[in-house]
């Protein structure tokens, strides 16, 4: 650090092989994982982000990815109902459903687009948020979300370092065997963990750290991305969080996401990106009346759009297309689909 930096630099990560629009990448994890899983959704990268819903938690992050490895489907008795809904301890309440059916059919599908993903990723971007876990009294399950249960139907604890360490080696060398390309990136969320108390957050993610550190001293083909110290030790104003003051706001998002590009994206993906980001920028913009100029507007756009697919066929713009061609009047589906 220079001295007239007047802010923490921190360095990003260097990587080899980068990331393009051909490259398949699965997010799970904590909400920080959404953040920049949404980015690269926004964006349009082949991603699957959190199939069974934000967890923070390590260890059953792991059941998660385990399970995915075996495209083994959720039956009926894993579920539990509670609240008039079905839902299940693996999965955030996003997948909770009224009827039983519903709730697993939505489950099993993501599980599997989930396990087709993990087939063919080039990186796994997993982001730890807690080591306080709570386990079931009735059968001594970790759980992935409480469900608004009494707090009594659960034993709180703090896993350990190597708890943390010795699960996450037996899931990545599983991925390893179902996906020998894949390399693995780890990151501990910035989000505080305020209700634990501050001292006992701090403790919590000092335990993700080092855990995360053995995973990448013994496994050759993990990596760490600093998000945690990006926003703690680069952003350390309160101008950079929301209003509960633990979660980044968007400034703060939006420069992670600009390591993040620096890191794990090329030149020529960054350039690809710009011009995504051009289309879908003019999608958001709602002309005051549609007239002459807006439909030549929108043609322009779905032009753009169909040079796009020809270079990137999985591009997935077809939400941008019924707009555009609603302003060029077109009620079928469009010729460039």
């Amino acid at each position: 650090m220079t001295v007239d930096a007047f802010r923490t630099i921190i360095n990003e990560p260097e990587s080899s092989e980068k990331i393009d629009y051909l490259s398949p990448v699965m997010m799970t994890g904590s909400c920080f994982a959404e953040n920049i899983g949404h980015c690269m959704q926004r964006l349009k990268f082949n991603i699957v982000l959190n199939p069974f819903g934000v967890a923070f938690h390590p260890l059953p992050l792991a059941r998660q990815i385990d399970r995915m490895i075996a495209a083994e489907d959720y039956r009926p008795e894993e579920l539990h109902f509670h609240n008039d809904l079905w839902g299940s301890f693996d999965h955030h309440g996003r997948f909770s459903h009224p009827e039983l059916t519903a709730c697993l059919n939505g489950i099993n599908a993501e599980l599997h687009r989930g396990h087709r993903q993990l087939t063919v990723a080039r990186r796994l971007f997993v982001t730890f948020g807690t080591a306080w876990a709570y386990r079931l009294k009735e059968n001594g399950k970790i759980v992935a979300n409480c469900h608004h249960y009494p707090s009594d139907a659960f034993e709180r604890f703090r896993a350990s370092t190597d708890e943390i360490h010795e699960k996450w080696t037996e899931t990545v060398n599983r991925l390893r065997q179902l996906n020998p390309d894949m390399r693995i990136v780890f990151s501990v969320s910035p989000i505080r963990h305020l209700r634990d108390g501050a001292h006992q957050n701090q403790l919590s993610k000092a335990t993700l750290l080092l855990a995360i550190e053995q995973l990448n001293r013994s496994l050759p083909h993990t990596a760490y991305f600093p998000a945690y110290e990006i926003m703690t030790d680069d952003l350390r104003d309160y101008r950079f969080y929301e209003e509960d003051m633990t979660h980044p706001n968007p400034s703060a998002v939006k420069y992670i996401w600009q390591y993040f590009c620096r890191a794990y994206f090329s030149e020529n993906t960054i350039s690809t990106m710009k011009k995504v980001e051009d289309i879908v920028k003019a999608s958001e913009h709602k002309p005051v009346r549609q007239n002459a100029a807006t439909k030549s507007f929108a043609a322009d756009c779905l032009s753009k759009i169909k040079e796009m697919q020809q270079q990137f066929p999985l591009m997935d713009f077809s939400q941008e297309i019924a707009l555009f061609d609603s302003y060029c009047g077109k009620t079928q589906q469009s010729s460039i689909l």
